[in-house]
């Protein structure tokens, strides 16, 4: 099943595991995916990939925290076909005490994890809002919910990322923008999330974990499909997604 018209999917922080799902899925679909990260060169194998299989991939290094860069990444998207979502997956997760946060550490972490959302939001917008149409989903955690020890610089950043989606779901939805926070409360299949796994609880724990207890990246991409699918007389805001073992 191709996508009703031509159009592009944009994504801010096209990453290894979500990212890559996300691209993967919406291209099978036929859209067109315009994908940016920190350093673009690891984005070629994706882009073959998805070429391979027939679909439409573009990419470039992006710096999501640089406004300028941000404009002419989404202008680039809609240029090949009119821009139908905008997707903000950047990370920023660290972790050390309050004491060890220096102010650089906090400073960088807010605006790679809520000021760079809130320029892909306002400038998805910019072109959205004069058609009446599109999708702008912003990529939240655990973190967007509820502090936790280690991670205040985190957490501040989540929680204002929360905070913007929120201001731009009231404003744009009766413009016909349907924006959404997504909650990945959950550790993702990654190697980064593997490794954290084996230093805790010993490598013994690998071979040991229990069946879906990490997030499959493919199925987290199939929820923000449907997400965008969604008739705009029943939108969802923001969804939580976990695996059925997760504590919460």
């Amino acid at each position: 099943m191709t996508a009703p018209l031509p159009a592009s999917v944009a994504i801010l922080g096209a990453g290894s595991y979500i990212g890559a799902a996300i691209a993967r899925r919406f291209a099978q679909e036929g859209y067109a995916v315009h994908l940016g990260r920190r350093n673009g060169d690891e984005l070629a194998p994706l882009l073959d990939e998805i070429r391979a299989a027939g679909g439409r991939a573009t990419g470039r290094s992006l710096d999501a925290r640089q406004p300028e860069d941000v404009t002419a990444f989404l202008e680039e998207a809609d240029a090949a076909a009119p821009l139908d979502l905008c997707l903000f997956n950047v990370g920023g997760n660290v972790r050390f005490p309050l004491t060890a946060t220096t102010d650089r550490v906090f400073r960088k972490v807010w605006e790679m994890g809520c000021f760079a959302g809130f320029v892909a939001a306002r400038e998805a917008a910019r072109i959205m809002v004069p058609r009446g149409r599109g999708s702008i989903f912003l990529t939240g955690a655990t973190a967007s919910l509820r502090g936790g020890s280690g991670f205040s610089a985190f957490a501040a950043a989540k929680f204002g990322l929360r905070a913007v989606a929120q201001s731009a779901a009231r404003e744009l939805g009766p413009q016909g923008i349907h924006v959404a926070h997504l909650v990945i409360d959950a550790g993702v299949d990654t190697r980064f999330v593997r490794d954290r796994i084996a230093a805790a609880e010993g490598p013994q724990a690998l071979e040991t974990l229990a069946p879906d207890r990490l997030m499959n990246p493919a199925s987290i991409a199939e929820t923000y499909l449907q997400l965008h699918r969604q008739p705009r007389d029943a939108w969802t805001f923001e969804t939580e997604l976990r695996p059925y073992a997760e504590k919460w």
